[in-house]
């Protein structure tokens, strides 16, 4: 299984906005109707909410994709 790193600069990022980064879907209105149709983990949990919000250290599973994504705040150092 492919296991990818997002790095994200805020605090958290919406399922929805993730989505949208990753070319999942082309708007945010997309959103609901991709997790309806696609089987989507967050921390192990199914999640079917776009608006679900995202922390550094969530581990996010794409089903259908067979992708692991690591989200992860940036350090400001």
């Amino acid at each position: 299984m492919k296991e990818e790193k997002l790095i994200i600069t805020n605090d958290l990022i919406t399922l929805g906005q993730l989505l949208k980064e990753l070319s999942l879907i082309s708007s945010g209105g997309m959103a609901k109707h991709y997790l309806n149709e696609h089987l989507v983990l967050v921390n192990d949990e199914v999640e079917n909410r776009r608006g679900r919000k995202l922390y550094p250290q969530d581990r996010v599973n794409f089903i259908d994709e067979s992708l692991i994504i690591l989200i992860k705040r940036e350090d400001s150092n």
